[in-house]
């Protein structure tokens, strides 16, 4: 929390960086009473038609007591945001809250020069967002007709309007919860700015390198030599006090002499002099930054504090920053040929994308790429990653033509609600491949917020099955699966021709392929490649054609040993011509060849210039495993993804008003745990009913419950470690009089005085069936995050979880609840009837929705749930709230950082 002198509290996330629609930043934060004179001087540059749109008539300055009241704010019923670029103000954005609590009037003012960026959308965003928080609900404005732009702001925000004109003025009210609607206009538009940043920064008319040197090896020297050799089409500026010609041009001592504008800047200085140079970029104009400075990962929290801070002057002045410790961008396109990098070279052009963190592994990325020949539409390398992200270029690429898939190494993932959101778009149009260190999104790269998370590891492999995202371990890995994705056709199931001119290597190729989940069709072995060239090719070919052709074949994996008669590139050229007439992935595994890729370089790689192409490789066991991947990305690609489920009764409204009032006493950060009667009422709320119980002390009241609850009982203790232990004595079943009853307590207390005195329940007994468990937790990172498993050994002690990252769609579902090993159980298991299943999904589906929509459920646990033929029952629910952590990925547009 930020405690504003002079004014109220609010939360420090209300204060975020936000990239505007044609891809700039700027900074948005609530006003403070320090900002008086600034919004005065915002206030007198505006025109006279704008001060008379926002106030109804001319005023040439504000007063003392209006500049008091509009900076002086309770962050409560009086809210207000504030827009800046380079420290000066560029919008305004209030609402004052009415006598009914729940509404609110919402004025904006935005900056003449500065409209059209769509700095109203997200004023009016964080606006509703804040205001959500502190309880109101709707939203009226009073409009001038004349004021089109402002209108068309709320028409466009995807909110329900009412419109009413009276004496001259529009008036609009709207209720403020995020729709369906205002949603997927929310994130259009960030998808949009977002992938214009990366692309001004890919596609610059301009480039400046601030740290070009004469001196051969320097950053700066390589960096402006590999533009220029290159052939960037646009205009290029060296920046060396130092050197008064550099490359064969004249060098500039500083960005501001440069003669023409700069759209991106490329910075290879000493470490202590990058702020000095990122402040000069900014007052230049400069659009953004990549820079390629290193040490500040190396110089501890000194290093980070300095790494926030470029962060931040750069994008108060509208800038986005690829790095520091980048190793450089690439962009193959020939209408803009940049090799902003420390690759020697540009590399050949094609459609694959690559990210990378970290310049050690932008190294091995890239030199894995070049050595396999795999063209490349882009590249970026972003270092530390402090502001331009995978997430960032993901968006670029979904519309980037040149790119027909995209490969990841990521280190950490910043944002995974987000990053799901990302991948699960995208994966629909390109193939998304990721390779993962091993503690991949669960910490921050350098100079980020440190954040722990409390989902499994599995939670996050998981999200990415359901995100559609092939997830590998290596960057070989990676490459292997992308020589096939950006080079064949996706195959349409996993049946597999194994061709080899070995028997023995055949039936390796084949045993190797069952693990991986392909069925081998046929073996095709009498391929005859001494027959001379002519005859080998030919016959090769004609058998490649009649297998392809079949339809029971998906694809072929070729397992050859080259012979004199037909080498290599003889028989890779007649695959890559079969495949391509087919319409069929095939890829090569010649055996003997260390290094296949580097053989065959310029050859047969894949290169959107050069025609039909092979993945090859040197090991049969890669090609099938590459191979697999794609197949299961195929699958997930081809099939049904269902609808978003939104299960019936489920009051939203209600269930938020039920835990404010909840947490209306609980302070700060702290958790509260819910008793039964009130978690049963919240759930209730959802169509989530618990199987009522009674704790009671004595007998008679233990008697009470029973005839209340209805005959026959169960009786439980609430001790957690023993309350689901039958074996134990913790549960007796099937008591059916008052009688049993009192003869049930007296044993169950004999029983657990070894475990130490607790209470015992009272519950209804209902029908047996398989114990299953439901559980839900609010992630920092990820999220909600739900659970699903089988009661027991199989969670306990096996940790045998399904999880998933809401919302889900039905097809997420039916394979949440079929993912752990054991649900197998759940379908008839040695003699026994299967069990309801579409009674358990509609229950994960009433679960993941509460989750989704309120952050406030900290925990949400169902253990156990009985599932029989008919129904699920929940026999105990355990429920925790809190005030809610902000969500990485909520219904306001704001960047990590």
């Amino acid at each position: 929390m930020v405690d504003q002198p002079g004014a109220g509290v609010y939360p420090e996330y209300w204060e975020a960086d936000v990239v505007l629609r044609d891809g700039g930043t700027a900074h948005l934060r609530p006003i403070s009473p320090e900002d008086a004179d600034a919004l005065q001087a915002f206030h007198t540059a505006q025109s006279e038609t704008s001060i008379y749109m926002r106030f109804f008539s001319f005023k040439s300055r504000l007063s003392s007591k209006e500049l008091r009241r509009f900076t002086e704010v309770d962050h409560k019923d009086r809210v207000a945001f504030v827009i800046t670029i380079g420290g000066e103000i560029v919008g305004v954005g209030r609402y004052d809250r009415f006598d009914d609590p729940t509404e609110a009037e919402v004025a904006f003012n935005i900056s003449d020069v500065q409209q059209g960026r769509g700095i109203g959308s997200i004023l009016l965003e964080h606006l509703a967002a804040a205001a959500r928080e502190n309880g109101i609900r709707r939203f009226t404005a009073e409009v001038l007709p004349e004021n089109r732009k402002m209108l068309r702001v709320f028409a466009d925000a995807g909110y329900e309007l009412v419109r009413k004109f009276d004496d001259g003025v529009v008036s609009v009210e709207f209720n403020i919860d995020p729709t369906a609607k205002s949603l997927a206009v929310m994130e259009s538009r960030e998808h949009r700015a977002e992938a214009r940043s990366v692309r001004d920064l890919l596609a610059p008319s301009s480039i400046a390198v601030v740290g070009a040197s004469r001196r051969w090896g320097t950053v700066g020297h390589q960096l402006l030599e590999h533009i220029l050799e290159g052939g960037f089409t646009g205009a290029v500026y060296a920046v060396n006090p130092e050197a008064f010609e550099l490359a064969g041009m004249k060098s500039f001592a500083r960005i501001a002499d440069v003669p023409g504008p700069v759209q991106l800047a490329i910075i290879a200085v000493p470490y202590e002099e990058v702020p000095k140079v990122v402040d000069e970029c900014g007052v230049a104009g400069v659009k953004g930054l990549v820079v390629a400075t290193a040490g500040y990962a190396d110089d501890g929290e000194r290093g980070l504090r300095k790494q926030r801070e470029l962060v931040r002057q750069a994008r108060s002045y509208g800038m986005r920053v690829i790095g520091p410790e980048s190793l450089g961008i690439v962009n193959t396109n020939p209408e803009v040929s940049l090799n902003a990098s420390m690759a020697p070279s540009l590399p050949r052009r094609g459609g694959l994308g690559l990210f990378s963190q970290s310049a050690a592994i932008g190294v091995s990325v890239y030199a894995a790429a070049s050595r396999r020949g795999l063209g490349l539409s882009s590249f970026l390398s972003a270092g530390n990653r402090a502001d331009i992200s995978g997430n960032d270029v993901m968006q670029f690429w979904e519309d980037d033509p040149d790119t027909v898939a995209v490969g990841l190494y990521l280190e950490s993932i910043g944002n995974p609600r987000k990053f799901s959101r990302l991948a699960r778009r995208l994966s629909r149009s390109k193939p998304v491949i990721v390779a993962k260190s091993d503690v991949t999104g669960l910490r921050l790269p350098p100079g980020h917020v440190v954040r722990t998370t409390l989902a499994p590891v599995a939670a996050l492999d998981a999200m990415m099955r359901q995100a559609g995202v092939i997830a590998v371990e290596t960057i070989e890995q990676l490459m292997d699966v992308a020589q096939i994705v950006s080079s064949q056709p996706l195959p349409k199931g996993p049946a597999l021709a194994v061709y080899s001119n070995s028997a023995a290597f055949g039936k390796v190729v084949a045993d190797n392929a069952a693990p991986h989940g392909l069925v081998v069709d046929r073996i095709v072995t009498d391929v005859d490649l001494d027959a001379g060239m002519s005859a080998s090719r030919e016959g090769l070919r004609r058998s490649l054609r009649t297998n392809l052709a079949d339809d029971s074949v998906h694809a072929v994996v070729a397992a050859m040993v080259p012979s004199r008669s037909l080498t290599m590139e003889a028989i890779a050229g007649v695959l890559a011509e079969c495949a391509a007439e087919a319409g069929k992935p095939v890829v090569a595994a010649f055996t003997g060849i260390l290094d296949t890729s580097v053989q065959l370089d310029g050859l047969l790689s894949p290169n959107v210039e050069s025609g039909p192409s092979l993945p090859c490789y040197s090991s049969a066991g890669s090609a099938v495993a590459a191979l697999a991947a794609v197949v299961r990305y195929a699958k997930w690609l081809d099939r049904d993804q269902g609808m978003f489920v939104e299960p019936a009764g489920c009051d939203r409204e209600g269930t938020r008003e039920h835990i404010e009032r909840l947490l209306s006493s609980v302070p700060g950060e702290q958790l509260l745990r819910l008793d039964d009667g009130e978690s049963a009422a919240l759930l209730s709320r959802y169509g989530i009913p618990v199987v009522p119980s009674a704790v009671f002390e004595s007998d008679d009241d233990a008697v009470a419950a029973a005839e209340r609850l209805g005959w026959p009982v169960v009786l439980k203790t609430t001790d957690p470690a023993l309350r689901h232990r039958l074996d134990l004595g913790g549960v007796r079943l099937d008591i059916e009089d008052a009688d049993s009853l009192r003869r049930n307590i007296a044993q169950m207390r004999r029983a657990l005085e070894p475990y130490g005195s607790s209470a015992i329940e009272v519950q209804a007994m209902v029908s047996v069936g398989q114990a299953c468990t439901f559980r839900a937790i609010e992630d920092p990172l990820l999220g909600p995050v739900v659970s699903f498993g089988l009661a027991g050994d199989a969670v306990n002690l096996l940790d045998d979880w399904a999880h998933r990252v809401p919302p889900l769609s039905s097809t997420d579902l039916h394979d949440f609840i079929r993912a752990p090993r054991a649900s197998l159980k759940l379908f008839g298991y040695e003699g026994l009837p299967a069990v309801d299943v579409a009674a358990l999904e509609d229950l994960g589906a009433r679960l993941v929705r509460l989750k989704d929509e309120h952050p406030e459920i900290a925990l949400v646990e169902f253990n156990p749930v009985l599932a029989g033929t008919r129904g699920a029952k929940i026999l105990a629910a355990e429920v925790w709230i809190g005030n809610a952590a902000q969500r990485t990925d909520s219904a306001r547009r704001a960047m990590l950082g």
